[in-house]
């Protein structure tokens, strides 16, 4: 735009409406009691706004719409296969792409072929799903961000860089026990944060100078790349498919999740250049998902998502999701509420601990906030804190790095008026926040517990 006006405007008109369900105070009570406190057992019709995840979330765009009746179902060499696949190399040149149906399915294939006893996968900071396929495998997943990505209220323009000097130590002595190297993009456990230019060329560095590949764990790259073009010293006068040609460059392989930055309701893949693991994850892909040219995907969805890469890098669409995401986190810091900071891309993180000092970490307060969120005003947001990373391997259980809620917003589905609503809410919650109780776990699943887990306040 010519003048640098302060409102946020949506570069999009909406198309179609969904309705939404006005509840009480009394149903949702009802309904989260049912759910056993868990905010992923609700049903969907009884959230009011929906912030648990931004995977999947999104309003697909027009365009989106109209290449779904380009899709073609055949089983083998579709059409369809083919505009996805160049869409993907346009912006991640690697030589091979394994389409999956999301990302937790290339994980899957990666670490069964990569991971094992003994092996140890670092990465920035794991995100759930990946933590939990390296450690299927017998592995272990160390995360190795920088100090400030452990501190919510430290401020760095890159607080979910990699510790080099910690991967540089890892490698030197147990270089051969590492198969594989993550990066994730924005760095989702941490609060959203990104990964510098610099800080992806020095880990690739170190990777290939120890023998060992990189990949990239990429959901949200385009956010990073917008956050590298705005932040990042002599990368202003880059386009972004540009920025993320040469992240993709500088690694040998990645996972995706497609329902994230690619506009996609389902979809992923694995991309990567070795033949050899290519051809053994082909074979995975073929027990598991499907034929290597749909992977477990309709043709309609290949065609939806092909188009959807190109409308994650438009400058507009990114202008607007950084600034509107940044809109709710400033309010809330302003009114007094604890977030991580600088704000993440795809999300605003709430400090539990912070604002509710008075809950131990074994009594989830990431939990207790959620619960009160939803029964306040009817969010429904996500815990990322004990529940979900304080099981170890080994059964027992520590504290997490940090407690945090995370309030996801779905890509072009909310508007401004909601976002204000969610402001009011969360201060209102955060103004009565030394009486939430704790709770305690009353079923627990053994793998990605957060998921299914059943609760109980307690007192």
């Amino acid at each position: 735009m010519d003048q640098n006006f302060h409102t946020i405007i949506e570069p999009f008109r909406i198309h179609s409406v969904e309705p939404l369900r006005m509840t009480t105070r009394a149903e949702r009570a009802s309904a989260i009691e049912r759910a056993g406190f868990n905010l992923f057992n609700l049903h969907s019709q009884d959230v009011l706004i929906d912030l648990l995840t931004d995977s999947g979330t999104g309003a697909m765009s027009r365009d989106q719409w109209a290449a779904i009746q380009h899709g073609d179902e055949s089983y083998a060499g579709s059409p369809s296969w083919f505009r996805f696949e160049a869409a993907v190399k346009e912006l991640f040149p690697f030589k091979h792409v394994i389409p999956t149906h999301q990302g937790r399915a290339a994980e899957k294939i990666i670490f069964t072929v990569l991971g094992g006893r003994g092996k140890v996968v670092p990465n920035n900071t794991h995100f759930d799903t990946t933590r939990a396929n390296v450690e299927a495998s017998g592995a272990e997943a160390r995360d190795i961000v920088i100090a400030e990505g452990r501190d919510a209220a430290t401020i760095h323009p890159f607080k979910g860089n990699m510790d080099l000097e910690a991967l540089e130590a890892l490698l030197e002595e147990r270089a051969g026990d590492v198969p594989v190297v993550f990066l994730t993009i924005t760095n989702n456990s941490g609060g959203g944060q990104p990964v510098s230019l610099a800080n992806i060329r020095g880990a690739s560095e170190i990777c290939h100078r120890h023998g060992v590949p990189l990949f990239l764990d990429a959901c949200r790259f385009a956010e990073n790349a917008w956050f590298i073009h705005e932040r990042e010293e002599g990368q202003s006068q880059r386009e972004i498919p540009d920025i993320v040609r040469e992240i993709a460059s500088l690694a040998d392989g990645m996972t995706m999740s497609a329902k994230k930055d690619p506009f996609g309701n389902i979809g992923g893949w694995l991309a990567l250049n070795d033949d050899y693991v290519a051809e053994s994850c082909r074979n995975v892909l073929i027990l598991t998902e499907g034929f290597p040219t749909y992977g477990g995907l309709a043709g309609r969805d290949l065609e939806a998502l092909a188009q959807g890469l190109k409308e994650a890098v438009h400058p507009d669409y990114l202008r607007y999701r950084i600034r509107s995401t940044a809109y709710l986190g400033d309010a809330l810091d302003a009114a007094g509420v604890p977030v991580v900071k600088p704000i993440g891309g795809h999300a605003v993180y709430i400090d539990a601990k912070a604002m509710l000092d008075h809950i131990p970490a074994l009594q989830y307060p990431g939990q207790a906030l959620a619960v009160a969120l939803y029964q306040t005003g009817g969010i429904r947001s996500c815990e990322i804190g004990t529940v979900m990373f304080g099981r170890q391997p080994d059964g027992t259980e520590l504290p997490a790095a940090m407690e945090l809620v995370r309030l996801a917003i779905p890509r072009r589905t909310y508007t401004q008026s909601h976002i204000d609503y969610v402001i009011e809410v969360v201060t209102a919650v955060a103004q009565h926040a030394e009486s939430l109780p704790g709770y305690r776990m009353v079923h627990e699943p053994k793998a990605l517990r957060h998921f299914t887990a059943r609760f109980e306040p307690i007192g």
